[in-house]
């Protein structure tokens, strides 16, 4: 697929490593779907999760999860308010409320990876199966703290559910469609924000360490994950047409009206990891590593796992 947009101007989609560039971004499009949403509440979120990464929340030790890192948050985050944008563009107009709980459920949507200072052992990679739950507890916990409304934990904790790749939307028991439709738009945003990143592929290096730990999976070596990911590929594209009735498509609605572009660019670049990946994992394994180039991350493994990197 080919569009007008300059290289450099398609690398600043994605690269959302700078917490007060995603913040003015988020901003800026929260403005133009809810002129007079106080962000008070989202942006005392906001804070709390940078304290949990960093290490400056109290009674906490910093999120050390390689893959599940902050930029990871950021890239969910900024996908979500695109997507929440673009829905909002196809006449499906999303009040203040809706416009809230999604920008809250996608920042606290993986805070269960942190681990309090009393339990601190490992990355927090170990509570891998419970990490949505426990993140769910900590959403319950601190609603107050946030002047945020208690009565939001209930949609609060589903939405924050339809980021469990074991869970189905069939099994939730949501009190409305629209409810279904925000946990929709958080789900979708997740795998899509992630697996749109133009370092997805070597950032899997990582998730195989964070599998490893939690002992999830049952892939041989990193080699195993690469071939598998292929496979889940298509698990995910079925889940994005399927579970969540194909939301993800408003996103050209949004590059459409923002950019001026009629593309969905997040797809795109979902593409292009798969169509390399496809390219790696046809070469002999002995070159795999070297072909994932970008951020150092391929070195920075080989450095942690020693003999998880050979084939």
């Amino acid at each position: 697929m080919e569009h007008d947009l300059p290289s450099a101007e398609i690398r600043d989609l994605f690269a959302n490593g700078n917490p007060a560039d995603a913040w003015k971004k988020v901003t800026q499009l929260v403005q133009s779907i809810s002129p007079n949403l106080d962000l008070t509440g989202v942006r005392n979120v906001f804070d709390d999760v940078l304290r949990l990464f960093n290490g400056s929340y109290s009674g906490y030790s910093s999120i050390q999860t390689p893959y599940h890192d902050l930029r990871h948050t950021l890239d969910v985050f900024m996908c979500a308010v695109r997507l929440l944008h673009g829905v909002h563009l196809s006449g499906n107009r999303l009040n203040d409320e809706e416009v809230a709980l999604v920008l809250v459920a996608a920042l606290l949507h993986d805070v269960g990876y942190a681990q309090q200072t009393s339990e601190a052992e490992g990355s927090g990679a170990q509570h891998t199966r419970i990490h949505v739950p426990r993140g769910i507890a900590f959403m319950e916990q601190n609603l107050g703290k946030w002047h945020l409304p208690s009565s939001w934990n209930v949609p609060l904790a589903l939405i924050m559910r339809c980021t469990d790749l074991g869970q189905k939307l069939s099994s939730l028991d949501f009190p409305d469609q629209r409810i279904r439709l925000l946990g929709q738009i958080v789900g979708s945003s997740d795998m899509v924000g992630q697996m749109a990143d133009r370092a997805y592929l070597e950032k899997l290096l990582f998730l195989y360490l964070e599998f490893k730990e939690a002992d999830f999976g049952n892939f041989q070596n990193i080699h195993d994950l690469l071939k598998k990911t292929r496979i889940f590929y298509e698990f995910i594209y079925a889940t994005l047409e399927g579970e969540f009735d194909g939301v993800h498509h408003y996103l050209s609605q949004h590059f459409k009206n923002w950019m001026g572009i009629d593309k969905n660019l997040y797809i795109e670049s979902i593409e292009r990891n798969v169509v390399y990946l496809d390219k790696v994992i046809t070469l002999n394994e002995a070159e795999w590593l070297s072909m994932l180039k970008r951020h150092g991350i391929a070195q920075t493994f080989q450095q942690i796992s020693g003999a998880d990197a050979t084939p």
